[in-house]
């Protein structure tokens, strides 16, 4: 999700949860997605995504982004959308991990700690590395170079 304010473009980015992000900050934070249900289309999924991990609802036309492979070889499937969100959720949804590793012990974490507007400048600073180029795609859709307030 992307919003203007005058001639400032901000994305919404979502920090994830538990210990292994807990103090990261840089190279860190993410575009909200998650993983396509059974007969689920994948802007379905999208949408639902992104109301569960922000709380907000992505409404109005989506334009699709390239898919882009991350590190760990999945292949994640982006739509831009221009809107808002306000009630910038406390986290919805947790995670079980083994923590501390190798103990045995499993805890939940939230799934996503933050949710976030960033100028488009600092967010190419914040977001992981893999999703980057969803940046630069939006700055092509839009048709403009990311500006600071």
């Amino acid at each position: 999700m992307y919003r203007r304010r005058g001639i400032v473009v901000d994305v919404l980015l979502v920090h994830p949860g538990g210990p292994f992000w807990a103090g990261k900050d840089a190279g860190s934070w993410s575009i909200p997605k998650g993983e396509v249900e059974p007969g689920e289309d994948r802007l379905s999924a999208a949408r639902r995504e992104f109301a569960e991990e922000t709380g907000c609802d992505a409404l109005g036309p989506c334009a699709p982004l390239t898919p882009r492979r991350q590190r760990s070889g999945k292949l994640i499937h982006a739509w831009a959308v221009e809107g808002t969100c306000e009630a910038v959720a406390a986290p919805r949804l947790t995670v079980a991990i083994e923590w501390p590793p190798r103990s045995g012990i499993t805890r939940h974490f939230p799934e996503v700690d933050r949710v976030e507007w960033f100028d488009r400048t600092l967010a190419r600073t914040k977001i992981l590395p893999g999703q980057l180029a969803f940046l630069d795609e939006l700055d092509v859709l839009l048709g403009s170079a990311p500006s600071t307030p």
